[in-house]
């Protein structure tokens, strides 16, 4: 028995110590904490065939019959008994979590042996050092949508790389991101009409004009193509970030990313794929302000832009948008993590944060992002609408003319439209709009996390 604890204790450094030093360093058990949970995560799976979130004895022996290993009911419950530290009778995945983290596998039959021989006395040293690591130890992002998406990616395993689990959260990300979009487009179309406006307009002065020009359905209108450039804009950021993560660790493809590298591999996808998909940002922005008529389609609008305005016009505002990725995904990804931290930092060494607390970090850090880059995101979008004819210059020609305003005659640069929206406006000028964008931010992150939670059930992904 000494034998077998000796040989997985060396397994155990085989597969934590990277750097061959002979111990463990905290940078590196946090590189095998989080690789191996989302291993056990994948093998609780076998266990959990109702998949309810836990394992009850029928369970247990039903799952290693089908394994083929041979387990009398008093054995199972004995197995069982040893895990189940909550007296609940049945296993959550924390408690198979905890039980199985430092056994150095991925194989379920070796992760089974390991729990046959386990005894008392390597309970106690696996606690004692479970307690030490699980301090510092991370849970896996919460995945967060609020209609613009220049957040870091989340880094994916080896493990789920080669399992295909990777497109599976994509996915379930896309169609989180889709449903939270659309629940939120009418407080989205509010925002880029407030943004356009030179004049000051409240939310339900805004709401009334949207509504008497179109109706309740136009309050959805811009939202086809923001649901339409989820795929390839996060298609396109995932490659992206990955190959610059190959570029950033070179040779040394197993070391763990420092913040500062995660913020420039994501900053550098986020920019690729903007630069990519940004004229269908542009037609978003069009669509959104759009007149009853003026637009019979996605299509229509392209080649009308196109034939009055040319080319150049999909990609009007283009520089305060890659300006704007920088302080944003820096602020998101730096505040997120800084929260999270603290939270751990200040509690018992095994707790975790909750995932309402997680959702509270991401909420905070999106929102503190946002309030950085808006003013970029105010002139991106009013250097987006130039040469636009717009809803308002119909009802009050006070707010958007027919054509250019003031605001934005001719061809405005960034710097130019920055000194006319201070002079003419004020400092606040530069965050008209802001309010519905804040409100939209703890309904939007609430169903693209409730939504991504079910989606990735439905393609198979266990969640913890």
């Amino acid at each position: 028995m000494a034998k077998m604890w000796q040989f997985i204790s060396k397994k155990f450094l085989q597969q934590s110590d990277k750097d061959q030093s002979g111990n463990v360093g905290f940078a590196e058990f946090l590189t095998y904490v989080r690789e191996h949970e989302k291993n056990l995560c994948l093998q609780f799976s076998h266990l959990d065939k109702n998949r309810d979130g836990k394992v009850d004895l029928e369970e247990l022996i039903s799952a290693f019959k089908d394994l083929g290993l041979d387990v009398d009911i008093d054995e199972a419950r004995k197995l069982l008994g040893r895990m189940d530290k909550d007296g609940s009778l049945n296993i959550s995945f924390n408690e198979w979590r905890d039980f199985m983290l430092l056994a150095p596998s991925t194989d379920i039959h070796d992760l089974i042996k390991f729990w046959r021989h386990s005894t008392a006395g390597v309970q106690s040293w696996l606690i004692s050092v479970m307690l030490l690591g699980r301090k510092y130890s991370m849970n896996k992002d919460v995945y967060l949508d609020i209609g613009e998406d220049m957040n870091v990616p989340d880094d994916f395993t080896q493990k789920e790389m080669q399992t295909g689990l990777w497109w599976r959260h994509l996915v379930a990300g896309g169609i989180a991101g889709a449903v939270s979009r659309t629940c939120t487009a009418p407080l989205d179309r509010v925002k880029v009409f407030l943004q356009v406006q030179t004049c000051r307009m409240g939310i339900s002065e805004c709401m009334k004009i949207l509504l008497k020009e179109g109706g309740f359905r136009s309050m959805w209108r811009g939202n086809g193509i923001n649901v339409l450039k989820i795929a390839p804009e996060t298609a396109l950021k995932f490659a992206a970030y990955e190959q610059m993560k190959r570029l950033i660790r070179g040779s040394d493809t197993t070391r763990q990313m420092t913040i500062a590298e995660r913020f420039y591999a994501g900053a550098a996808a986020g920019g690729i794929s903007q630069t990519i998909i940004y004229p269908m940002e542009v037609l978003k922005t069009r669509l959104a302000l759009r007149k009853t008529g003026q637009y019979a389609g996605i299509g229509d609008a392209a080649v009308k832009i196109f034939k009055h305005e040319g080319a150049r016009s999909f990609y009007r505002g283009y520089v305060p948008n890659m300006l704007g990725i920088l302080p944003y995904a820096g602020i998101d990804l730096a505040v997120y993590e800084t929260l999270k931290r603290r939270y751990i930092a200040s509690h018992d060494n095994n707790e975790q944060p909750s995932f309402l607390v997680l959702l509270a970090c991401g909420s905070t850090s999106s929102a503190l992002g946002q309030l950085c880059s808006y003013p970029l995101a105010l002139v991106r979008t009013r250097l987006q609408a130039q040469s636009a004819e717009t809803i308002s210059g119909q009802i009050r020609k006070t707010q958007i003319p027919m054509k250019s305003s003031d605001a934005h005659s001719g061809e405005e640069t960034m710097v130019g439209l920055f000194r006319k929206i201070v002079r003419q406006e004020g400092l606040t000028g530069l965050y008209r709009g802001i309010t519905p964008n804040f409100l939209k931010v703890l309904p939007a992150v609430s169903i693209s996390y409730v939504v991504y939670e079910y989606s990735s059930r439905a393609l198979g992904i266990k969640m913890s």
